[in-house]
């Protein structure tokens, strides 16, 4: 554990009370100075951007110093960045050596070691043998794979996301945040710094079911969809850039619920998957159009709570 001095207290303090400019004047000095904590922070400040401009690149290697200085968090941060090769290199090697001295002080990273160790993977994290392939829509192009994963990675993954439910919200035409009129569900994002090698692991396993490259794929999005709520029907590819989304991967993590299907409004298929069960349907036309077929819907809940995990996978590269 690493104690905060009284500057990086006094930088807190300063920030608080609106003092950005000078907050970060102070936590750059007490970094030139090998602080852990002020590089932490600097890391985590530089990562999100706002206050200084957003450099993952540098904010990796901050927390690398960090780390190097005994930071746990900046640690953990480090060790998944470096699982990943998020705004950096990759070492899965080094991340699980990393990972294994971090299990034998912290029960979270522990549980997050059990699982790597119970997967089927190559040197590298790459998934070694994969769920079979079910055909179950040729137009739209809908597969099923089913048992894809194991009710202790389904778990594992609501576990990750229960802290970091939101309401799912968009931006009106104001530019107002409000409550989404077409998804009623609560949503937690496992962003780069929250993707640690098991969920790393688990999303290149989903790439290599949707023939996709990992680079391609959004951050994992973690759905939560009480009695009631439902994801009204939709595409999820949109044409705002040249980088759409052309398909998407659905990983159902939960059995214990009615209703809930995910329909296709307009041909009808409509599909209840038990948990581990990972959906993979194409956006895109040939000529890269969006798809009106792959129209869909989450059904609303009529009991329990559906848990479901969606990434969405752009036509290039996406992380950084």
């Amino acid at each position: 554990m690493v104690s905060l001095n009284p500057s990086v207290r006094q930088a807190i303090s300063l920030s608080m009370a609106g003092q950005n400019d000078a907050a970060i004047a102070m936590l750059r000095q007490l970094a030139t100075a090998n602080d852990a904590a002020a590089l932490a922070m600097l890391g985590e400040v530089t990562w999100r951007g706002g206050m200084v401009p957003q450099d993952p690149v540098a904010a990796r290697d901050l927390f690398r110093r960090a780390s190097d200085l005994g930071h746990s968090k900046a640690a953990t941060f480090y060790t998944n960045l470096l699982a990943s090769g998020v705004a950096g290199a990759r070492d899965w090697p080094i991340a699980i050596e990393r990972l294994r001295r971090e299990a034998r002080l912290d029960p979270a990273r522990a549980s997050i070691l059990k699982l790597i160790d119970a997967m089927a993977l190559d040197g590298e994290g790459e998934p070694v043998g994969l769920a079979p392939a079910e055909e179950l829509s040729t137009a739209p192009s809908v597969t099923i794979f089913r048992g894809a994963l194991t009710l202790a990675e389904c778990a594992f993954l609501r576990r990750v996301a229960e802290p970091l439910f939101q309401p799912s919200v968009v931006n009106d035409a104001s530019g107002r945040t409000v409550r989404d009129s077409i998804r009623t569900s609560d949503g937690a994002t496992l962003h780069w710094l929250v993707e640690d090698p098991a969920i790393h692991a688990i999303n290149r396993r989903l790439a290599a079911l949707s023939g996709s490259r990992w680079e391609a794929g959004e951050a994992l999005q973690i759905l939560r969809y009480r009695p009631g709520e439902q994801y009204r029907p939709h595409l999820d590819m949109v044409r705002a850039s040249d980088n759409s989304r052309v398909l998407t991967a659905l990983a159902y993590l939960n059995s214990d619920y009615t209703g809930g299907e995910t329909a296709f409004v307009r041909t009808g298929l409509a599909v209840k998957a038990e948990a581990g069960d990972v959906l993979v349907f194409r956006n895109a036309l040939a000529n890269g159009d969006p798809d009106p077929l792959s129209l869909h819907a989450g059904e609303p809940v009529r009991s329990g709570v559906k848990y479901v995990a969606s990434r969405w996978i752009r036509s290039k590269r996406w992380v950084v």
